[in-house]
């Protein structure tokens, strides 16, 4: 068994979990086993993978899976999955998930890199756990065997061209879509969003517990609603973190629309923020007023679209697509906005020479792309008329121009040759009231108004801590103590708000 395993932090298509620097994470450790344990014949060899910076006491293992859950007993793939034990048996309640964003975020990693600020807030409440989805970093991947230019995030993300062009974008997704159906096989096929589901459970028996309490982030949050529909008496304190619209007649496909106007109601932070005058001093400051840095940047756009400019990585210069993509990626957090100012600046200095962002710099790994792709195509049936997209391309595009038509574009699921083998979960308010939802106000990947739909799905099961600010991602993340506190009180004692409730900034 190898658990010293690169496992590659992701960059996101569908941006539903904090865009990311393609790079890479050893997790190593030295020893031997440290424990077996197992439900359903199913069994974890834990072995230390702690790192710097990481929580004391980070183990790994590997856990084996159906490739195909309708046959059991045949084929198998491999999750990586980790482990951080409470540092207080004494206090000891549960286990405590976290689930990663995505498609394509690894659970290992964000076990790695949030589990110091999780132990501490729980203070020994829970054993942490968490694992990479099939597909993802440890666990067992696929490849489409994609060019290196079709693996750019800001090529997998269709960005139209001058004036809306599509042709490009529908070109790059037919061969795609072709590509991933020669090269994946039936792994790739298997990426799919209920089996993330049933591999949940199957670790829940691994680790031989009754119940999961769960920290769910962006796509992490619609694995864990579908999950307590299909297992509700499996859950026992259950966080969905920055939640998209769950309506299953879209999924996916509705998150990627939704995206235009999250962009709109997110901007105007970064706009306020960039004319602020304490930007001057930074050499940051793009305007002197806040209403005039939309059109400029509007104007930016347009014309690196018609005349990209050379950047520091060489080979690969500064598109109008790119920016925006480095912009969509970036309004997840404010401590982005410094960056970006620095790129507008450079984009607009004739003497300067634009740094790109990290993720749109370099293209993916094979692997990564494939994850990303293949859950998205895999889950829902997407329309297959280009001329249709092109229509809300348009459309899309008129009115939401920060986002320039991108939601609503031509992806490689229009001509995906494998189609959905089962329909979404819908979710609905049948079920234990355990469920705590935390959103921002302004978050430009997972909307106000999408999250209103999960809270509306889940009825009286959920209550919702609605925070004024913007950004994706709210626990341990964007520094709102009240919001904070909601969840943490939740996960520690179970006492959640008797109503939904409002933390300002």
């Amino acid at each position: 068994m190898n658990t010293y395993r690169n496992l590659s932090q992701r960059s996101l298509l569908l941006a539903l979990s904090v865009a990311a620097v393609a790079g890479s994470l050893v997790v190593g450790g030295s020893g031997g086993a440290r424990a077996v344990e197992g439900g359903g014949g199913r069994g974890v060899v834990w072995e230390p993978c702690a790192r710097g910076g990481g929580p004391v006491g980070q183990e790994c293992g590997e856990l084996e899976v159906p490739l195909d859950y309708r046959e059991p007993g045949g084929e198998k793939v491999t999750l990586a999955v980790s482990r951080v034990r409470s540092e207080r048996p004494e206090a000891r309640r549960g286990v405590l998930l976290m689930l990663p964003g995505g498609p394509g975020g690894s659970g290992v990693q964000a076990l790695a890199t949030k589990g110091v600020a999780l132990q501490r807030e729980m203070d020994g409440a829970y054993d942490l756990v968490s694992f990479d989805p099939r597909g993802v970093g440890g666990s067992t991947t696929a490849s489409c065997g994609l060019d290196a230019d079709d693996r750019y995030l800001a090529h997998l993300r269709s960005w139209p061209g001058p004036d809306g062009e599509i042709g490009e974008n529908t070109a790059r997704s037919r061969r795609t879509a072709e590509a991933c159906d020669e090269n994946g096989g039936p792994v790739l096929r298997s990426f799919t969003s209920a089996n993330e589901v049933r591999d949940v459970e199957s670790f829940r028996q691994a680790l031989g517990v009754e119940k999961l309490s769960a920290w769910g982030t962006s796509y992490g949050t619609y694995i864990g609603a579908v999950y307590a529909q299909k297992y509700p008496d499996r859950t026992d304190r259950w966080v969905l973190d920055s939640s998209g619209d769950p309506d299953h007649t879209r999924v996916e496909q509705g998150w990627m629309a939704n995206t235009s106007r999250a962009v709109e109601d997110r901007f105007p932070d970064f706009a306020a923020w960039a004319a602020d005058p304490d930007r001057e001093a930074e050499g940051l400051r793009l305007a002197e007023r806040t209403e005039d840095i939309r059109p400029l940047y509007l104007a930016l756009a347009a014309r690196l679209d018609r005349e990209p400019k050379e950047s520091t990585t060489e080979g690969n210069p500064l598109t109008g697509g790119m920016l925006r993509q480095a912009f969509l990626s970036g309004l997840y957090s404010d401590a982005n906005f410094p960056r970006l100012a620095r790129l507008v600046q450079d984009a607009r200095d004739p003497a300067a020479t634009p740094v790109l962002t990290p993720d749109v710099a370099q293209p993916l790994r094979d692997e990564d792309a494939a994850i990303t792709l293949a859950v998205i195509c895999n889950d829902v049936r997407w329309p297959t008329s280009v001329a249709g997209y092109a229509r809300a391309t348009e459309e899309d595009r008129a009115r939401y121009p920060l986002t320039a038509g991108m939601p609503r574009n031509v992806l490689p699921c229009a001509f995906w040759k494998n189609g959905p083998t089962e329909k979404p979960t819908r979710i609905t308010d049948r079920g234990p009231s355990n469920i705590l939802m935390i959103q921002s106000l302004r978050d430009p990947s997972t909307p106000y108004f999408g999250a209103l739909k999960m809270r509306e799905a889940l009825g009286d099961r959920a209550r919702l801590v609605t925070v004024d600010q913007g950004g994706h991602g709210m626990y341990l993340a964007n520094g709102n103590a009240c919001g904070d506190s909601k969840v943490t009180t939740f996960l520690k004692t179970g006492e959640r708000p008797e109503k939904d409730v409002y933390c300002g900034s």
